[in-house]
């Protein structure tokens, strides 16, 4: 993974420093990539200006520069920013144990993107939210802009990581009308899901996609999956018990019994789900969880970037 190793993250016991150690990655990276030209920085003050209260000036400030500005406060940040993420069973395969070759999962990496995408959002004042969801909305909290703030979603993210329930489903379709719903209107809403529902609420999903972008909310989707193993299914042909994480149901099979039908109909949902946020406008980000986090600060900056205009 980048910046750090996977025996780095084997704990993710300090979720803040991890964070800190990809943005400052991500940071160095910009200065060599395309996207140099995006601040990742924003000033504390703006300028003052006239028939604004005189009490917001900053005089210290106004000493040293002879110009006037005015500090910046919570409801004047740039922007609305709100997290979401699925917590259902599914989220923690692979399954992490400490015997475990490897330490990260769906919901460790999500966490530790959404940590650092909150510390970037943090630099850079803008006020931040998180939403967890499983078979229902089990925490909402609206966006603000503060060092208490982060600190309070992190141990949100903590708590996720350490305390695993077993057999949690998933109604991404009626968690995502509830929340499209609660937020502030002009508000960007970054998804990390697998987004595996059942074939016969896929209609149901997409229509809870659209009511996010209907209430005028910008929309990213990363689709967080281990694309070898849930996309392509490159398993050794040998015996599995296969569990759903779910609902605990087992079946025993050889991957190359199945592996043909499982991967046409991952592909076929994979693809309509695409197609549907194209047609909501919706930025759709394939997050392999064995890559780094690279894609998922670019997006964002590139989306913000997008909303100022």
């Amino acid at each position: 993974m980048e910046f750090f190793e996977q025996e780095d993250i084997r704990n993710l016991g300090n979720l803040e420093l991890l964070a800190r150690q990809v943005v400052e990655g991500f940071i160095i990276g910009l200065h060599k990539s395309p996207f140099h030209g995006f601040s990742v920085e924003f000033a504390e003050h703006r300028l003052y200006n006239p028939g604004e209260p005189v009490k917001d000036i900053d005089w210290k400030v106004y000493a040293r520069t002879d110009r006037l500005y005015s500090k910046r406060f919570e409801e004047e940040t740039n922007l609305r920013c709100q997290i979401v993420l699925d917590a259902s069973s599914s989220m923690y395969f692979p399954e992490v144990t400490p015997t475990s070759k490897h330490y990260i999962n769906k919901i460790r990496w999500a966490s530790l993107a959404a940590a650092a995408l909150m510390n970037l959002l943090l630099r850079q004042r803008d006020a931040f939210g998180l939403s967890v969801f499983d078979s229902e909305v089990r925490a909402h909290t609206r966006a603000r802009s503060s060092t208490a703030q982060y600190q309070l979603l992190l141990s949100h993210l903590h708590r996720l990581i350490t305390r695993p329930e077993p057999n949690k489903g998933t109604a991404a379709a009626r968690a995502l009308h509830q929340i499209a719903d609660s937020i502030h209107k002009r508000s960007l809403v970054v998804i990390f899901s697998d987004m595996f529902e059942q074939q016969e609420r896929a209609e149901a999903l997409f229509a809870a996609l659209q009511h996010l972008k209907h209430n005028k909310h910008e929309v990213i989707l990363f689709h967080t999956v281990d694309k070898a193993l849930e996309l392509d299914f490159e398993f050794q042909n040998r015996p599995y018990l296969f569990i759903d994480m779910e609902t605990g149901e087992k079946v025993k099979l050889q991957p190359a019994q199945v592996k043909e039908h499982y991967v046409q109909q991952v592909r076929e949902f994979t693809d309509a789900l695409k197609m549907k946020c194209l047609q909501y406008h919706i930025d759709f980000v394939e997050a392999d969880i064995r890559k780094g986090f690279k894609e998922v600060l670019q997006a964002y900056l590139v989306k913000r970037a997008r909303m100022r205009v």
